[in-house]
C-alpha cells in the first residue's frame, strides 16, 4: 500500500500507475471513461461571466451563486473544495435500447422525452459509483480527502471533462466524444492527490453546424453558445412558470427536454447502448401517448415517476408541459376532451396552458 495520507505526493511514475488503477477500477464499477484534470480552468471563468451578464441562464440563479471574490467557485476548484489538486472525471453512457426517438418525434400523439431521462434518475447511481471508486483509492493509498459530484455543486462539468480529454465541447455546448457521441452523463471527484493531467483532444466538429440548425427555438444562438431561455430543455424542466406562448408551438410534443441537437449529430452515430439497466425506459415513456400521461393523477405521477429524475418537476408543471403538447397536435375529441379536462385543473398553471390548447384547436378550426 503506497500511502497518501492528505498532500503527500507520488513520484511521476507512481502516479501514472496510479492514474491506470483508477481507470480499471472505474471501469469495473460501470464507467466508460475516466480522465484527469488540473483545477486552474483558464478562461473559463470569463465565458461564464459573459454568459450570465447576458441573462442567457434565465431563472436558473443558482448557475450565478456561489461567488468567490470577483469570480465564481464554479470555475475555481480548489475554492469550492480547498486543497483541491486534482479533478477525476468520469463519463456513464446512458443511451437505451427504446422506441426510435425520430419516430416519436415525428408522431405528434406521442410524447417526446428526452432520453436521458427514460429510466431511473442518474444523479444517485452516478454518485454511489464515484463513492465506491473514491473508497476504492482509498483503500489502496490510504486516507485522502476528496468529494465527489453529479450535478449536485457549482461544478463546471463540461468544461472539467473537456480539460481531462474524455472529450470536446461541441457547438451545442455539450461534450462530445469520437467513440461515444454524447449520449452520456457526467461526474467528478475533487482531490488533493498529484496526479498529472491527461491531455485534452482537439475539436472534431469542423464545419458542420447540424446542431445549430435543428434547434427548434434557435436556442443555440451561435457556434458554443446557448441562450437557455430559449432551450426547450429548460422550458420544460427548468422554468417554473408559464412557457411564453410564442416559443410554445415550436415544443411540438416535447414533454420533458429535447434532444433535437444530440439526434442530428453525425457523431451520435457512433454512440454505444448503455451496460447500465437502471437507465432502460420505465413506464413506456418511449413511446408514450400525450391523452394518456395527461390523464395521471397526482398520486399516479408520484408512484409511477418514483426514483426518476422527472418527477423533480412535479405534477404541475407535468400537465403544463403536456398541455401544450396537446395544443399541438391534430384535434381530435379524445385531445379535445382532454384540455377541456385540465381547463377546469385547481392549478392556474395548468388552467392558462389548457385554455391556450383549446384556443389552438378552435382556430385551426376555424381556419
Amino acid at each position: 500500500m503506497v500511502g497518501m495520507h492528505g498532500s503527500d505526493s507520488l513520484d511521476i511514475g507512481a502516479a501514472n500507475r496510479l492514474k491506470e488503477a483508477i481507470r480499471r477500477w472505474g471501469g469495473e464499477l460501470g464507467f466508460d471513461a475516466i480522465g484527469f484534470a488540473r483545477t486552474d480552468l483558464g478562461d473559463a471563468e470569463s465565458g461564464l461571466a459573459q454568459w450570465l451578464a447576458a441573462g442567457c441562464h434565465g431563472e436558473m440563479d443558482y448557475m450565478s451563486a456561489h461567488r468567490y471574490g470577483e469570480g465564481y467557485k464554479r470555475a475555481r476548484p480548489a475554492a469550492l473544495l480547498p486543497g483541491t489538486r486534482c479533478i477525476i472525471t468520469a463519463r456513464m453512457n446512458y443511451r437505451s435500447q427504446g422506441a426510435d426517438p425520430s419516430a416519436t418525434l415525428a408522431d405528434p400523439d406521442a410524447a417526446f422525452v428526452s432520453r436521458y431521462a427514460l429510466g431511473r434518475d442518474y444523479h444517485k447511481l452516478l454518485r454511489q459509483r464515484l463513492q465506491k471508486l473514491a473508497e476504492r483509492i482509498r483503500s489502496e493509498i490510504g486516507d485522502f480527502s476528496h468529494r465527489a459530484f453529479t450535478d449536485s455543486a457549482p461544478v463546471m462539468e463540461v468544461e472539467l471533462a473537456a480539460r481531462s480529454g474524455l472529450g470536446w465541447r461541441g457547438k451545442h455546448t455539450l461534450l462530445l466524444s469520437r467513440d461515444a457521441g454524447s449520449y452520456f452523463f457526467l461526474g467528478e471527484i475533487y482531490c488533493n492527490l498529484e496526479l498529472p493531467p491527461d491531455p485534452p483532444v482537439t475539436d472534431h466538429c469542423g464545419e458542420c453546424t447540424a446542431c445549430i440548425a435543428a434547434c427548434p427555438t434557435g436556442a443555440i444562438t451561435a457556434p458554443y453558445r446557448l441562450d437557455a431561455r430559449k432551450c426547450i430543455s429548460y422550458l420544460t424542466i427548468e422554468l417554473k412558470g408559464s412557457i411564453p406562448p410564442a416559443l410554445r408551438p415550436a415544443l411540438g410534443n416535447r414533454i420533458y427536454g429535447c434532444d433535437d441537437c444530440q439526434l442530428t449529430c453525425p457523431w451520435n452515430r457512433f454512440s454505444p447502448l448503455s451496460h447500465e439497466a437502471d437507465f432502460e425506459p420505465r413506464n413506456g415513456l418511449d413511446a408514450a401517448r400525450l391523452v394518456a400521461l395527461f390523464a395521471w393523477t397526482e398520486a399516479e405521477f408520484n408512484e409511477r415517476l418514483a426514483g426518476s429524475p422527472i418527477r423533480r418537476i412535479g405534477h404541475e408543471r407535468w400537465l403544463r408541459n403536456i398541455a401544450v403538447a396537446l395544443g399541438n397536435a391534430p384535434t381530435s375529441p379524445d385531445i379535445i376532451a382532454a384540455l377541456t379536462a385540465g381547463a377546469s385543473h385547481p392549478s392556474p398553471l395548468v388552467r392558462e396552458h389548457a385554455a391556450w390548447a383549446l384556443a389552438r384547436h378552435a382556430a385551426d378550426n376555424d381556419a
